[in-house]
């Protein structure tokens, strides 16, 4: 019996001690013409705002952008990617149309989050006139 306590108790701490290290995280990235590769001018312009929860991988957005050459055709996240490397679609926007602002959420695999939490991700949002992505900008740890 007094091994069984012992079990049960020991099993409590390390779920106490699992749940004092999940953490919300907050991000954010600045986008703009100039971040895009490669890059371009223009009046288009935008922010990211994210919030990720290390005990259940979900990744929780909020873009908003304005002034581009058109609608936008689509918009994700990227990566992983230093800033001036293009990498491939991790997380696509799925409402239609596209515009601003988005809202969001997705289940990020542990690499996916190992990437996003190393500053390895951005976001763009896309225009016909810039089918390679318009705006850009690298997400990161918010201060």
């Amino acid at each position: 019996m007094k091994l069984i306590r012992t079990l049960v108790a020991a099993s409590a701490l390390t779920l106490v001690a699992f749940g004092a290290q999940a953490a919300t995280i907050s991000l954010h990235a600045n986008m703009k013409t100039s971040s895009e590769v490669p890059p371009h001018s223009g009046k288009g312009h935008g922010t990211v705002t994210a919030t990720f929860d290390t005990a259940t991988n979900v990744l929780t957005y909020h873009a908003v952008f304005s002034q581009l050459s058109g609608p936008a055709t689509m918009a994700h996240f990227h990566g992983p990617a230093a800033v001036g490397v293009n990498a491939k679609v991790q997380v696509p926007v799925t409402t239609s149309p596209i515009v601003s602002p988005i809202d969001g959420t997705a289940t990020l695999t542990a690499d996916q989050a190992a990437d996003l939490l190393s500053g390895k991700y951005y976001f763009n949002v896309h225009t016909a006139q810039n089918p390679g992505g318009e705006i850009r900008g690298q997400v990161v740890g918010a201060n």
